[in-house]
């Protein structure tokens, strides 16, 4: 064990995990993976069931309709064993057809590979024991179904102890990041630190992305790629903000029209087939994916289809709404409650097999519009609050019916000052200017998510999208034309935003973690990758390990290492460091 730790020492600052683990150990020797390496899976789970909402989708997956058949034909088989399996194939195909050499992280000329010409010891077989009873590691979270402990001897002997899938799926991920390939043409892929040991935890229960789809097209194969990246991150919540005042893009099929006219073109709409197979993907990486249907707010596109429901539509906008086009539903009208219901039963039926969270929204709402809302016609504050409870109420009282926890956005707490129901609801706040967002709430005893959009805002620091109007002198568009949210934030500013610094250990509990947000004004497919990678993943770090840490080189190696691997698996992710500054370690410090 001395020389274990003495080789840590010497080689710590090289070893490249992202998330970095909460422990770990590694010597200096050289093992390859087989190309032939196996699965041995061991699982004590017959009597008790794997933990958290992975095992719940896996159960309803493989639930018979009510008509006695399966509900969707191939998923019957899909279980622990089936998704572990599907995992392992995953990592046998990035360690050994994806792999990278590693040689921008060395000087030129430097010699940093394995020989091959000597006789090598291979890991063969991959042994994961699962059991909800194993000793993982140390958390300050009840909850271990993400935990997992790696130990890999010098012989090749390789362990993962996992009480769930969802531990094992971040295994898997982790034994990945310790490959890398050799230059050599089939010499195969390698690890330099055996022995090896890593315990591991996450710190936040919920570490998510917030990617909008309705600004802007985003196909399903670019959410499913993006799933892949979050999961090589250990990200595991997918929040899709499905529908916005510009367009409607989801396929509702109680209420076609709503994607035929909301939707910018037909071309531009997800089926019920494309958001289900998201969903699934989402399952086999460990990403819960769930909507978000922005209410009572952000609802010009509903009045395309049903105009009847929408106030303040097709007219001039700055005074209506804070961004173009105007429009949100009547808060008084008869039509707007069945509406609601025939939507969210339709959609929440099929989210809700594969997922346990709705966000129905909750911010932005202006006021104004309801000066023009025949069903209202105030914008007086105590007039629309009870109308917008009224409303909340509706929306929760649906979602729950369908099992789900309801998220929604700080507004209906610190603005409209509703009473919500604590248990069944999560708060996520958002706006940086508020600095205290997080305190109040939390104070008021509800489960939170942070995010501010001081720090972990992706879509900030590109710009405004608004054209100055020529007839308006007083324009706020001017020169240097940056956006409400400027200046942009880097990775390394993502990275030292640190949320709970203010929140007392007595209220830590309710923080159930956090997001980091994409709004869509100015991404599309084509620079969706660069918009989110690998700045995304600097946030990960901090939901997973602990946040408060400073950036340093070895964060910076660390992930550049990741980008890498990332780029392997086709993501385009912008650059991490100069490739100077990396093969020369220590060159570029100030």
């Amino acid at each position: 064990m001395r020389a274990l730790l003495w080789c840590c020492a010497l080689l710590s600052s090289s070893f490249a995990l992202w998330p970095q683990p909460k422990h770990f150990e590694h010597g200096s020797s050289t093992l390859w993976l087989s190309a032939n390496v196996q699965l041995v899976h061991s699982s004590r789970t017959a009597s008790t069931q794997p933990l958290g909402w992975l095992w719940n989708t896996v159960q309803q997956l493989i639930r018979p309709s009510h008509h006695g058949a399966p509900s969707t034909v191939g998923w019957i088989s899909l279980s622990s064993e089936t998704l572990l399996q599907s995992a392992f194939e995953r990592m046998k195909h990035n360690v050994l057809d994806r792999g990278f050499v590693p040689r921008k992280f060395h000087p030129r000329g430097a010699r940093f590979e394995p020989a091959t010409d000597n006789v090598k010891r291979y890991i063969e077989r991959i042994v994961i024991d699962e059991d909800p009873r194993n000793n993982l590691t140390s958390t300050e979270r009840h909850d271990k179904s993400e935990a997992y402990t790696i130990e890999i001897s010098e012989d090749g002997g390789a362990l993962i102890k996992i009480a769930s899938p969802l531990g094992g799926l971040h295994a898997l991920e982790t034994f990945t990041q310790l490959f890398f390939a050799h230059s050599s043409p089939s010499a195969g892929s390698y690890t330099p630190y055996a022995p090896l040991s890593i315990q591991d935890s996450p710190v936040f229960e919920h570490r998510g992305l917030n990617l909008d789809i309705s600004r802007n097209w985003i196909s399903p194969a670019d959410v499913m790629r993006t799933i892949e990246a979050m999961a090589a991150n250990k990200l595991n919540r997918l929040h899709i903000h499905a529908s916005d005042a510009q367009s409607w893009p989801l396929e509702i099929p109680s209420l076609p029209d709503l994607a035929l006219k909301g939707a910018y073109s037909p071309a531009q709409i997800w089926s019920t087939e494309d958001l289900e197979a998201v969903q699934l993907h989402g399952t086999y990486h460990g990403v819960q994916v769930f909507t978000e249907i922005d209410l009572p707010g952000h609802t010009t596109s509903i009045g395309n289809a049903y105009p009847s429901l929408v106030t303040a539509k097709d007219v001039p906008w700055p005074k209506y709404a804070l961004e173009p086009p105007s429009g949100q539903l009547r808060l008084n009208s008869s039509e707007v409650p069945p509406f609601i219901q025939t939507l969210l039963d339709d959609l929440l039926s099929r989210t809700s097999r594969h997922s346990s969270l709705f966000h129905l929204g909750g911010d932005e709402l202006n006021m104004n519009a309801y000066r023009l809302d025949p069903t209202v016609n105030s914008s007086s504050y105590q007039i629309l609050q009870p109308l917008v409870q009224t409303f909340i109420d509706h929306v929760i009282s649906i979602a729950t019916a369908h099992s789900l926890t309801v998220i929604m956005w700080e507004e209906m707490v610190l603005d409209w000052n509703l009473a919500l129901p604590q248990q069944d609801i999560i708060i996520q706040t958002w706006r940086g200017s508020d600095d205290d967002a997080l305190g109040t709430i939390l104070n008021k005893g509800y489960k939170t998510l942070f995010g501010s959009n001081a720090h972990w805002y992706l879509d900030c620091g590109h710009g405004y999208f608004v054209d100055p109007d020529p007839s308006n002198p007083d324009s706020p568009v001017r020169p240097p034309y940056l956006d409400y949210c400027s200046p942009y934030k880097n990775w390394r500013h993502m990275y030292a935003y640190d949320p709970v610094a203010d929140v007392p250990q007595s209220l830590r509990y309710l923080v159930v973690g956090g997001e980091v947000h994409l709004w869509g004004e100015l991404t599309d497919s084509v620079n969706l990758d660069d918009m989110l990678w690998p700045r995304v993943a600097a946030a990960a770090e901090v939901m997973w390990s602990a946040p408060g840490k400073k950036p340093d080189e070895s964060t910076t190696r660390r992930l550049a290492d990741m980008r890498e691997r990332l780029v392997m698996r086709g993501i385009r992710a912008g650059v991490v460091q100069m490739e100077w500054c990396l093969r020369y370690k220590g060159g570029c410090r100030l």
